[in-house]
């Protein structure tokens, strides 16, 4: 604990609202609230300002911080506009609904000339912001939630509040004398401070503001690497607050209990709890204080002992690994079984959901995450799962309707709270577009169409998991996975009760074998199929599963407890030898009865398996191609089947080390990332000053039609905790297929055409956050294309200074080799689009003297080169 801190914890106690009755919000909530358990729930997300303007009067408050056709600034949408749409909400099959925060909020920050329409950077913690409404309107959604049965998540903030103070240079900050280079800031409304205390005490230059320690008084985290930078420091140039000081702890406690006796809250979402000590959240929910007490005892002591609280922790964990998810459980509980909240938003299984069901790699990565999740975490079914929300790309902005469907399928039947993001049930692909017909990125449309096949499809999964206990509070146990996009099965058990979920994540058929220790000769029928058709299918001897699966099929099956079939021997059938030879494509050698015809099937691809014969003896020998394998550490699976009655061989287990050959080399001169007119200039923000976007160095190697380019770059910034390793840089690579249709000149958003006469079939996208690749089919310079299921892998080496991005050969179709392929590969910066770029340099935003809105999004480039074999 630093000196500011201690020094705090002896300042004077705060006159705080003492502990008294419900207000007659919370008392009609709890009168006619039923014990809910959050188990069985299904979350609707909405974020306040994006969502719906039920009162037009309340959008511009005078201080130039409304526009609704500006993203950074508040749009129209408020409480009253959510409490006309709940029919929509309700209709969707939500009984949740997650708002974000509506509390008076910093209007417009100057220094990132952005606004806080989003309500994460406040001024006031217990007064609803004007834009939004008033408490009668805070009131009456809720009690509007209440008559329907629905529950009220608040989103709520502990960690900081907006950005009212900093240093005039960050990097000569001083601990033991913080008030140098100290400045304040001043809103939109004239404020340098919040207006409620003691978050007002933001003075390090007044003795006994600075004494009062209400605050860290410290600069942007330089280091995520750095525990107590991550605590202490602030987060994006807001405000820390001091989470150790008595004061500031009872202060929140005392803001969020309000919200609870006045409007009847029924659960928290705590914003960035990665940024305050895990220990923190046994006071915020669990503290013996009468004037302001624990979250949890005053939820008990108004009759809600279900309240729930949930944090945000951004983790995202790489396949095959769980350190992320480890320090989320850190969150749940101690190391001596400490209580913390009982859930956090399962961050992990969202980033698995997304490789394997937008960016094509294979279903042992979502199968790994199932069983970690219930490894690591006690209780992962009070953990709200999602597919996309408001901090990341929308799963259409790289993925496919039919691989956001499959992955919506799955979080309504794995542990966790199916949590829906507004406009996902809309197929939006703009990160925070509005679904009100005046709003921001709205299309001048309403999107409230509850005809729209996602809305539907969200509707019958609801329903399915409200029919069956085992998807809410079952066990899942994993029959097969696939080292490729493909075939996935698990078990959901819960007591007697049970589902089969099967999945194929490729777009074509594929054929999934497992043994389930199932009764032989029982038969499994859907309940829910994507497809809307009627499944079936009989479990062989020894409860072996063997299912023929169409392209990004999904179902969801129970059995038929009256009906046992009769179960036919198969007969031998086996894979006697499986060599890798120099090339590491693989010798096969069998045998099965004579004259019998077989299918060797890899990674249960049915469209691209090798039909074999036997010979007289029952013998049969063959080559199979690997050219599509890029992770050598990771096992494949090969069989040998018989179609005509679904016999199989056993399943072996492979792995491979294809060889890589280098066939392009390409230098880039330093410092030469400033642009087409060579005066560009990146944001002012310090995480730019190593020049994160300026490329050195381009190899290209590959291996079969696999291709791998290793970047070389100035620098490796990761200031933001990146999941892909890398921020403040966005990569856009272009590849012209040789022979190959159409293409396409422009560079989607990107404000240019490419160079040589070059044209596109195939685009890749990849900032921190995201990793897409695209198709030409219906690019533009306004589109970025067809989203294709085949993302690529990426690998960093920060130390080294490099960036390497492999792309599987399905990624280019069906071509024989990558001779003649054009390659070109750019860098700017991302996020929720290509930065901007102005005259003036604003907030964020890339600078250049002569800049328009037109001005190319390209910072450094190499290419095109042709790639020769």
């Amino acid at each position: 604990m630093n000196s500011y801190a201690r020094i705090g914890l002896l300042t004077a106690a705060l006159s705080l609202t003492p502990l008294a009755p419900a207000s007659n919000a919370a008392q009609q909530k709890q009168h006619s609230a039923d014990r809910i358990d959050w188990r069985d729930q299904v979350i609707y997300f909405v974020m306040i300002d994006r969502f719906a303007d039920g009162d037009p009067d309340n959008n511009d408050q005078g201080t130039g911080e409304y526009d609704s056709k500006d993203g950074r600034k508040f749009s129209g949408g408020d409480l009253a506009g959510i409490a006309q749409q709940l029919d929509y909400i309700e209709g969707l099959g939500a009984t949740a609904l997650w708002i974000t925060p509506p509390v008076a909020n910093q209007w417009w920050d100057s220094n990132v000339q952005f606004g806080g329409y989003h309500g994460y950077w406040a001024q006031d913690f217990k007064h609803v912001d004007a834009h939004f409404g008033d408490l009668q309107a805070y009131r009456a959604l809720g009690q509007q939630l209440d008559q329907r049965g629905m529950q009220l998540v608040q989103d709520v903030v502990v960690n900081h509040v907006g950005n009212y103070f900093g240093y005039a240079d960050p990097m000569a900050y001083d601990a033991q004398h913080r008030e140098q280079g100290f400045r304040r800031y001043r809103d939109g409304e004239g404020r340098s401070a919040p207006s409620q205390a003691p978050f007002d005490q933001n003075d390090v230059n007044d003795p006994k503001q600075r004494a009062a320690a209400i605050y860290h008084f410290t600069p942007p985290i330089r280091s995520h690497q750095d525990q107590q930078q991550e605590w202490d420091w602030q987060l994006a140039d807001l405000d820390d607050l001091n989470t150790e000081n008595r004061t500031v702890r009872r202060a929140l406690r005392d803001s969020y209990g309000y919200w609870m006796r006045e409007v009847g809250v029924d659960a928290f979402r705590v914003d960035t709890a990665f940024y305050v000590p895990p220990e923190y959240f046994e006071d915020f929910l669990f503290a013996r204080d009468r004037k302001a007490p624990g979250i949890m005892r005053l939820a008990k002591s108004l009759g809600k002992p279900e309240f729930h609280v949930f944090g945000e922790g951004f983790g995202i964990d790489a396949p095959f690994t769980d350190a992320a998810a480890r320090r989320i459980d850190a969150y749940m509980r101690g190391t001596k079984g400490e209580r913390r909240m009982p859930g956090m938003i399962n961050f992990p299984l969202y980033g698995s959901l997304l490789d394997v069901f937008a960016r094509g790699q294979g279903t042992d990565v979502l199968a790994h995450r199932i069983e970690s999740m219930m490894e690591v975490h006690e209780n992962p079914h009070l953990m709200p799962t999602f597919v996309d929300n408001h901090d990341v790309d929308r799963f259409l902005a790289g993925g496919s309707v039919a691989g956001l469907h499959q992955a919506l399928m799955s979080i309504f039947a794995l542990p966790g709270i199916p949590t829906i993001y507004y406009g996902t049930e809309q197929q939006f692909r703009l990160q925070r577009g509005s679904m009100f017909a005046s709003g921001v990125e709205s299309g001048g449309q309403n999107h409230f169409n509850r005809d729209v096949t996602t809305y539907q499809l969200i509707r019958k999964l609801a329903d399915l998991r409200r029919d069956h206990v085992a998807l809410r509070r079952g066990q899942p146990t994993v029959l097969h996975r696939s080292a490729s996009a493909g075939a996935m099965a698990w078990l959901m058990s819960a007591g007697e009760n049970e589902n089969l979920v099967l999945l194929n994540s490729a777009d074509a058929p594929r054929l999934l074998v497992a043994d389930t220790k199932l009764p032989a000769g029982s038969r499994w029928v859907s309940v829910f199929s994507l497809d809307g058709q009627t499944h079936s299918t009989v479990l062989q001897a020894d409860g072996r599963l063997s299912v023929e699966l169409p392209a990004r099929s999904g179902m969801v099956m129970v059995v038929q407890s009256d009906v046992r079939a009769k179960v036919v021997p198969c007969g031998p059938i086996a894979l006697d030898t499986v060599q890798a030879d120099a090339a590491g494509d693989l010798r096969v050698a069998g045998h099965a009865d004579s004259k019998q015809d077989l299918l060797l099937v890899l990674d249960g691809a049915l469209d691209q398996a090798q039909a074999v014969t036997t010979d007289a003896n029952g013998a049969f020998q063959a080559q199979v191609a690997t050219d599509s394998w890029i992770d050598p550490t990771q096992p494949h699976a090969l069989w040998a089947y018989r179609s005509t009655d679904g016999c199989s061989s056993a399943i072996q287990a492979i792995k491979t080390h294809r060889p890589w050959q280098d066939i392009a080399a390409v230098d880039d001169p330093a410092g030469d990332d400033t642009g087409p007119s060579g005066d560009y200039e990146y944001p002012a923000d310090r995480g730019y000053r190593t020049r994160p976007g300026d490329i050195r160095h381009m190899q290209v190697s590959r291996s079969g039609r696999a291709l791998r380019i290793h970047l070389q770059m100035a620098d490796i910034v990761q200031q933001w905790q990146p999941a892909n390793g890398f921020d403040h840089v966005a990569f856009t690579a272009f590849f012209e297929i040789p022979g190959a249709p159409g293409g396409v000149r422009a560079m989607p958003l990107q404000f240019a055409d490419l160079p040589d006469d070059m044209r596109w079939h195939r685009r890749w996208r990849a900032h921190g956050w995201s990793n897409s690749l695209f198709s030409s089919a219906g690019a533009s310079a306004e589109r970025e294309g067809q989203g294709l299921d085949q993302g690529a892998r990426i690998a960093v080496d920060a130390a080294g200074k490099s960036v390497s991005i492999t792309i599987p050969a399905a990624a280019f179709g069906d071509i024989a080799s990558l001779e003649g392929m054009r390659l070109y590969v750019n860098t700017w910066d991302y996020d929720g689009g290509y930065r901007g770029i102005s005259a003036e340099g604003r907030g964020l935003s890339f600078r250049s003297q002569n800049a328009t809105d037109a001005s190319p999004r390209v910072l450094d480039a190499i290419g095109p080169i042709e790639l020769r074999e």
